[in-house]
């Protein structure tokens, strides 16, 4: 198969689809890998890294787009690539469909295969090609919101874990999942005071019993997040409802019970966000304010620590690439139910549920 690795184009969008470890498994299985010039180079892989193990360096991405059958990225396509994409094309990639009406139209008019990371999903119900990114912003999450904590970013000049006499910063993770779990396991490090809050009670008693104590349980609901938001310091959103749009569980009106200077880290927003006053934000301009409270909402947090982010994701979507390549994307998702629910689109017809419902479109189940 003709595989291409274009230059992402996201704003700050370092992270690359693959390495040259992962470039060199498919070329060893007979595939003609196209790298698209200086590709790597935000995650640390030079060109000659890639030329080294067989890839062939095209100097632009229109090149890539032009001739692969599947392209393999980070992040999804983004306007100045719509006019690029090949009906019948395989995108495999992040999409977020239901957080972007846009991009959902401009693959229904350009016709490839779109096969999301984000909606692959195994028999137990895991997300595996999600949680590698979701550890990465789970962790980042509390890095973020340390450093708009800091008075001169906007926030409350609290040191989240404190030092001693002083008491350390009160921490409020929405969600038990990976993300919640790794914003956890990062902001007890520091010494924060943490609750973090999920619905589902067998998950919050596991988390109860593995995480450290200064990590609090609480049921989710509207009353209890109310009560706790007085105090906090910082909140993580990281609710997940798998390829749907996320809730608000913290509204406009919720905002006046928190204090000025408060930091919401709104790791949720890929998905449309779980606070009601969240809109994306890039790394160049990652925060605004709302009525005093400091809103974080980048949409891709892993790509501020792109060489960590691109090894994580390419450990996880690589042996699913090699089977796209080796089988092509028909054969590979009829033999790995797996793969197969991660595919939303097919030249034209939306082949994922949660996404036709969304958008009120016609939902046609791929067959295979």
């Amino acid at each position: 198969m003709l595989v291409g690795i274009p230059k992402e184009i996201k704003n700050n969008e370092n992270r690359v689809g693959m390495t040259p470890a992962g470039v060199a498994e498919l070329v060893k299985r007979g595939h003609t890998v196209y790298v698209q010039y200086t590709a790597g180079e935000g995650s640390g892989f030079k060109d000659e890294e890639y030329t080294a193990v067989g890839a062939h360096i095209l100097p632009t991405i229109a090149d890539v787009y032009a001739k692969s059958d599947m392209i393999v990225k980070v992040k999804e396509p983004i306007e100045p690539e719509y006019k690029l994409i090949k009906a019948g094309q395989l995108l495999f990639t992040y999409f977020h469909f239901a957080s972007d009406p846009e991009l959902t139209d401009a693959m229904l008019k350009a016709k490839p295969v779109c096969l999301a990371y984000e909606t692959v999903k195994l028999a137990d119900g895991s997300l595996p090609l999600l949680i590698p990114m979701s550890e990465v912003a789970g962790r980042m999450s509390i890095q973020e919101g340390m450093r708009f904590l800091e008075k001169p970013q906007g926030g409350k000049g609290i040191l989240l874990g404190g030092v001693p006499g002083v008491k350390p910063a009160k921490v409020l993770i929405l969600g038990a999942g990976t993300v919640g779990a790794n914003a956890a396991i990062a902001a007890a490090g520091t010494g924060a005071d943490v609750i973090i809050c999920d619905i589902n009670l067998a998950r919050l008693r596991y988390l109860d019993d593995v995480l450290p104590a200064n990590v609090k349980t609480l049921y989710s609901s509207e009353s209890n997040i109310r009560a706790e938001l007085p105090t906090v310091d910082l909140v993580v959103g990281s609710v997940l409802i798998r390829g749907d749009k996320t809730p608000h569980l913290i509204t406009k009106d919720m905002l006046k019970l928190m204090q000025p200077g408060t930091v919401l880290v709104d790791v949720a927003i890929d998905q449309g966000g779980c606070f009601e006053t969240s809109h994306p934000t890039t790394h160049s301009e990652p925060v605004y304010v709302v009525d005093g409270i400091v809103h974080y909402a980048v949409a891709n947090i892993p790509g501020a620590v792109p060489y960590t982010s691109t090894l994580a994701l390419d450990n996880a979507t690589l042996p699913y690439a090699i089977k796209l390549a080796d089988k092509g994307w028909k054969k590979a998702c009829k033999d790995d139910p797996a793969l197969a629910a991660g595919v939303n689109m097919v030249e034209g017809k939306v082949t994922f549920k949660p996404v036709a419902d969304l958008y009120h479109l016609p939902y046609e189940p791929v067959e295979f």
